[in-house]
């Protein structure tokens, strides 16, 4: 068993966006996933990426915005919705709401985000 305690739970951010780390290669010796959970404030983006090895799932749970996906495309994403993005596919946010948007992510294999981000808190 592995147990995280809150003090081992960082979080990395860039304008906008916290991504709290609960299980990841700095906390755990998981080998398979990293679980994060993401607040985005209104107005703010996760521009668009991918993941070349790794698939990502993300289940929202507070909030709405719009998934930013392959050729300009976006759909609606909300509270309780689920969306799973294979390996290599194009996916970002935006939170064209007026509250904050937050959700939860599954990474297999895990990624480590430091890359991502501008800040580590």
């Amino acid at each position: 068993m592995e147990f995280m305690g809150k003090e081992s739970i960082r979080s990395l951010s860039n304008p906008g966006v916290v991504s709290r780390q609960l299980l990841n290669p700095d906390n755990s010796s998981s080998q398979r996933v990293t679980i994060t959970e993401v607040h985005l404030e209104a107005g703010a983006s996760q521009p668009r990426h991918t993941h070349g090895a790794s698939e990502q799932i993300w289940y929202a749970l507070k909030g709405w915005g719009k998934l930013l996906l392959e050729n300009g495309r976006e759909e609606e994403f909300q509270a309780g919705d689920v969306v799973r993005f294979e390996e290599g596919e194009i996916h970002g946010l935006f939170n064209d709401s007026e509250g904050e948007f937050v959700y939860l992510s599954v990474t297999a294999p895990p990624i480590h985000f430091g890359f991502a981000y501008q800040r580590e808190e």
